[in-house]
């Protein structure tokens, strides 16, 4: 056998794909069709101002320096990062404010304080996705759905004799209705099905597992930004000997005899052993694959939602805000209806605000910020995105001004904007939707494409196939794949 590989899309998935291919004895080309690697993981700089572009939360950094220690690499020689010790600042219309501390003794006072919820509740709610996770994890996003040995091992066991626990026959709205006396911390805790682009009302009650990743593990902020992540393990896979090729759009995936032989890039055939595909699989399907056997229940599933994001430069400094601020709609309920149900924007939309700047100075000029401000929105589905800007920038500059007492059109020095059809032309992915297919069902985590498929020599990898979603489970999702390969 010989030991050329070949990796479509140099996104987080693919990055580490990559990596773990170069640790196997693999030379192994990376083929990008944009001009820089990350794919969502990507910055912006505009007149002074620097953005992350894409995910703005970090979680469970040590799977990002596994790559560096399994490379014979010193992690910290590449790459440095801080536990947050605000995990989040929450504002609601009425004037509440609870502080999210990183230390969960404060965060309960906060919140018996603010909201007088019984802090064992909180507790009990944290220990409860401490125990999900503790579970289901080494299941669900440590190995591979789509084996039988998955199946029958004794971490399968000890699931299966607690699986009615795990809430996955009721909702996650619900069972955090169960678990909190005060509304505004149900909304609080439901906003984690967002994560992976889910609506709290239908998404089953094992995704409250997520609160363990940023409560019990903790947030992370990298020196220099998100995008350092992205730099850094490009750095690395450069150092491993990986070649990459930007600009250089995959037409086809080579296929004879059922197996993967390559791929065809600008018109020439690139051979190779095996070939691991980062792009979004719905449209991989659809162009790499056209000619191949099509998984179409797979690709009919509904998908996750989508984003609208302001890129804004700030001539101000807001002392209230933290790295990462939310300010709450306050009919939670109704805007998921109108991002799954009704595929529009609702008037009142919960409003996300990154600000690198609060931790990287240089991330703005003196006495400014960098907003990232995120709406949640639906996938694209031929909605007017035009007129939806629109109108949604001026509900969101009125629900800022409200809650923070405020004039902020006249303080934004500059803007750049990304929407479904934006995400979906930069990143490939299908309809723009952020995190692959939805998980509003309890068979969701089934429903994702296999890390490797039917046609020989051919993997998947990145958000969206299993594990997928988000930093942390793209990483696993390449880690997944690669111990699949064989050795060359």
């Amino acid at each position: 056998m010989n030991n050329q590989a070949i990796v479509i899309g140099s996104g987080i998935a693919g990055l580490a794909a990559s990596i773990r291919l170069a640790n196997k004895g693999y030379q192994v080309q990376v083929f990008e069709a944009n001009a820089y690697p990350g794919g969502k993981l990507s910055e912006i700089n505009l007149e002074g101002y620097r953005f992350d572009a894409g995910p703005s939360l970090f979680t469970l950094p040590e799977q990002v320096d596994e790559l560096f220690v399994l490379s014979g690499k010193n992690p910290r020689e590449y790459f440095q990062y801080r536990k947050l010790p605000v995990n989040c600042q929450y504002f609601w219309e009425d004037g509440t404010r609870i502080t999210a501390y990183a230390d969960i003794d404060k965060f309960m006072e906060e919140v018996h304080a603010k909201l007088g919820e019984n802090p064992k509740n909180i507790q009990r709610a944290l220990d409860r996705s401490s125990f999900i996770y503790r579970y289901l994890s080494p299941l669900f996003m440590h190995r591979s759905l789509h084996q039988g040995s998955t199946w029958f091992n004794k971490n399968a066991l000890k699931a299966y004799l607690r699986m009615g626990k795990f809430g996955l026959f009721q909702t996650m709205h619900r069972s955090n209705s169960e678990q909190f006396n005060h509304p505004k911390l149900v909304q609080l805790f439901n906003r984690y099905a967002t994560y992976n682009g889910s609506n709290p009302y239908q998404t089953p009650a094992t995704l409250t597992i997520i609160p363990h990743l940023e409560f019990n593990r903790g947030a992370y902020f990298p020196e220099n930004g998100m995008h350092a992540i992205t730099l850094s393990l490009y750095a690395l896979a450069r150092d491993l000997g990986v070649q990459f090729h930007f600009n250089q759009k995959v037409e086809r995936i080579l296929v004879e005899n059922n197996r993967a032989k390559g791929i065809l890039v600008q018109g020439a055939v690139q051979a190779a052993d095996l070939v691991v595909n980062n792009m979004d699989m719905v449209n991989a399907y659809k162009t790499l694959l056209k000619d191949q056997r099509q998984p179409k229940r797979l690709l009919q599933q509904p998908k996750s939602s989508s984003a609208l994001i302001f890129y804004w430069g700030i001539r101000k400094e807001f002392s209230e805000l933290d790295l990462h601020n939310i300010l709450f709609s306050d009919n939670y309920a109704k805007e998921f209806e109108h991002i799954f149900s009704k595929k529009t924007i609702y008037s009142d939309p919960t409003v996300y605000i990154n600000i690198t700047s609060v931790y990287e100075k240089d991330d703005a000029p003196d006495n400014c910020m960098n907003w990232f401000t995120m709406i949640n929105v639906p996938n694209n589905q031929g909605q007017d995105w035009e007129a939806l800007k629109t109108e949604a920038r001026a509900a969101i500059i009125a629900k800022i001004n409200r809650i923070l007492g405020t004039d902020i059109a006249p303080l934004i020095a500059v803007e750049e904007v990304l929407e479904p059809l934006t995400i979906e032309s930069k990143t490939s992915s299908a309809n723009g939707a952020l995190y692959g297919n939805s998980s509003n069902n309890r068979y969701a985590a089934f429903l994702r494409h296999a890390n490797f498929s039917s046609i020989g020599g051919l993997y998947f990898c990145g958000g969206s196939v299993h594990p997928g979603g988000g930093i942390p489970l793209c990483l696993l999702s390449a880690k997944i794949t690669a111990e699949m390969i064989p050795e060359p």
